[in-house]
């Protein structure tokens, strides 16, 4: 066995990454080194049939070796990292979060009451939170998961008015990205404000605004991370606008400016400070080319452009391949 793989192992145990995230790495490797031993077979012709099978029976059994060495050996070295109470805790919040039924009393956090999910990211994102916890009288459950980045839980035994309500407390703070769940109550709702507040920073992370909230992007966090809904929205409803001489931005900016209108061609005109029958004459344009009506695909057109805003966003933004 390679000692470099035994050694990823170990670092990656002390570092916090979890087993899962270290064996997925391997079958990604081993999928693709399998591609390539079949493309070029069938390239250079050098093997047929039973020789091509008994390589990859070999390959696989070899990669057996390999995934049960380094799963012994990341374990071994989980037993014998030390643990800091930080640590403790985010392994304790991990497994909960997993359906566990754990004591749960340590957590200092009362897991039976009224609960909203927070996820940020950014420098001094732990203070933050703790200040709008004391602005808002909430017990605050906080974890750090990484250089930057927190998982929180405002808790306490009133419920919350709405979610949307908090976001004039953060949103002043710059450089901070801020993703809010939706009130739960007791161990369920603990568990899905989380899991909303994740999916909504998927989106947090690609806007200029500093705090979103789960409601408010549920449809387009949850299309972002399908990547055939993602790629066939902008087959069907961006590629024809392409084919304009500006490769169709004045046609998505008009979109844009009817779409955020409300549908109110009126409001469009006086956004964009162009006469009604302009805005008028390019939406027709937008049909031709798409070969539907506005009236039988706004849902999808309108997701469709605020998918490739997000994408824009993220390719001017490097920083984002970061744990959340």
């Amino acid at each position: 066995m390679p000692p470099v793989l035994l050694t990823q192992a170990r670092l990656a145990a002390h570092a916090g990454v979890s087993l899962d995230t270290v064996l997925r790495r391997y079958f990604a490797g081993y999928t693709l080194l399998g591609d390539f031993v079949i493309q070029e077979a069938e390239r250079t012709g050098l093997m047929r049939g039973a020789q091509l099978q008994r390589l990859l029976r070999s390959q696989a059994a070899l990669f057996d070796q390999v995934v049960a060495a380094v799963s012994e050996e990341y374990s071994r070295a989980k037993l014998r990292a030390p643990q800091s109470p930080e640590q403790r805790k985010g392994e304790r919040v991990e497994r909960l979060l997993a359906g566990q039924l754990l004591d749960a009393a340590d957590l200092g956090y009362d897991l039976t009451g009224h609960h909203l999910g927070v996820v940020a990211r950014g420098p001094g994102a732990n203070q933050v939170l703790r200040h709008l916890a004391e602005a808002l009288d909430r017990r605050l459950l906080l974890v750090s998961r990484g250089k930057e980045s927190v998982w929180a839980w405002l808790g306490g035994r009133r419920p919350f008015d709405a979610a949307g309500d908090l976001i004039p407390e953060v949103e002043s703070e710059s450089g901070i990205s801020v993703a809010l769940g939706e009130p739960g109550e007791g161990l369920a709702g603990w568990r899905l404000s989380h899991r909303q507040a994740r999916a909504a920073m998927v989106v947090a992370l690609r806007r200029a605004d500093s705090v979103v909230r789960y409601a408010d992007v549920a449809l387009l966090s949850s299309v972002f991370t399908d990547e055939l809904l993602r790629a066939s929205l902008h087959q069907l409803y961006l590629e024809p606008l392409s084919h304009e001489r500006d490769g169709g931005k004045v046609a998505r900016d008009t979109l844009r400016a009817y779409f955020a209108a409300g549908g109110n061609i009126s409001s469009a005109a006086a956004a964009l400070a162009v006469k009604r029958h302009t805005v008028t004459s390019r939406l027709r344009g937008v049909e031709v080319q798409m070969g539907r009506s506005l009236d039988e695909c706004a849902i999808e057109l309108d997701m469709a452009l605020q998918l490739s805003e997000l994408e824009e966003a993220h390719l001017s933004r490097r920083d984002l391949a970061v744990a959340y």
